[in-house]
């Protein structure tokens, strides 16, 4: 990979940062009492600056980090990359699970046992490999066999159960197709999408998710498909990504609407906006300055 290639690679990652980053600040922004909420989503009002982004964007920089250092995902210096800014900032929303996981990493325990012990030795199939992996397949668009295979390489230091690194190599995938398809008539797009992913998915539950979130077409209404395939309440792939990816596929072609649409089923919805708002940025659908401008900024990032 030659330098120009390389630094192509790393402006898609750059762009579905954006989208994921703004998609968690935002989304973060809807945690608050139902009758607040409510009036929000009916009147659209966009939340008052500044949107303070969580751990899916803290975890996102790392997975960006290490790509534009070695063109790939390498997973030992992607977990210590994870452990060093949880230990800076260990307040940005991380759940029980990762705080263990990510404290042991920094204190020098191996990280391949680490991720593997827990849960009592199943690993976690939580949607956080899902979150901050929309960089990956923006990174390899050219290549959806290499974007679902370093989307599951991206999860490992978190997630050794079979479901979360399913959910990382769908939400890649998810991401690298929107850009493959990104001059393609919206229909189209959907389709391939789904196609592509379910293609790429390894069996298991969170890839069944995904095949009926296929069946709801993108004229259903958001309850009918949260009853069907959750909004991450569980916080994990399997009531996670199947929502996102019907969500994308929806709004490929318009960042604001598919991050109101995906608000609206709730949920954990500071993780259902970043994973949405990485596919539609990854595939051309970037966020508005206005919003870029609210999120709070990156470290070491011009926004």
């Amino acid at each position: 990979m030659n330098a120009t290639e390389r630094e192509t690679r790393a402006a898609r990652a750059r762009a579905a940062l954006d989208g994921l980053s703004v998609g968690d600040a935002f989304g973060e922004r809807f945690f608050a009492l139902p009758e607040v909420i409510a009036g929000m989503l009916e009147a659209r009002t966009t939340p008052k600056p500044v949107w303070r982004w969580t751990d899916d964007t803290a975890m996102a920089l790392s997975v960006v980090e290490i790509l534009e250092k070695q063109g790939a995902i390498a997973e030992g210096p992607l977990a210590d990359a994870f452990a060093r800014r949880h230990d800076r900032e260990p307040w940005r929303g991380y759940g029980h699970g990762a705080h263990r996981i990510l404290q042991a990493i920094h204190e020098g325990e191996p990280w391949r046992e680490v991720s593997q012990a827990a849960f009592s030795g199943t690993g976690s199939m939580g949607n956080g490999g899902a979150m901050r992996v929309a960089p990956v397949g923006a990174y390899f668009a050219d290549d959806l066999d290499a974007a679902a295979e370093h989307g599951r390489r991206s999860a490992l230091p978190t997630h050794a159960h079979p479901e979360g690194q399913a959910g990382a190599i769908a939400i890649a995938v998810a991401a690298a197709t929107a850009w493959q398809t990104r001059d393609a008539h919206p229909a189209e797009r959907r389709e391939t999408i789904f196609d592509e992913v379910l293609a790429r998915t390894p069996e298991g539950e969170t890839r069944a998710g995904i095949a009926r979130a296929r069946a709801y077409g993108p004229e259903a209404d958001i309850p009918t498909v949260v009853r069907a395939v959750g909004n991450g309440s569980g916080i994990i792939s399997q009531d996670t990504v199947p929502f996102c990816i019907w969500a994308a596929t929806r709004h490929t072609d318009d960042y604001v609407e598919a991050l109101w649409q995906t608000v609206s089923g709730l949920g954990d919805r500071d993780t259902t906006c970043a994973i949405v708002g990485g596919i539609v940025a990854a595939g051309g659908a970037a966020p508005p300055p206005a919003w870029l401008n609210a999120r709070e900024p990156l470290h070491g990032r011009k926004h």
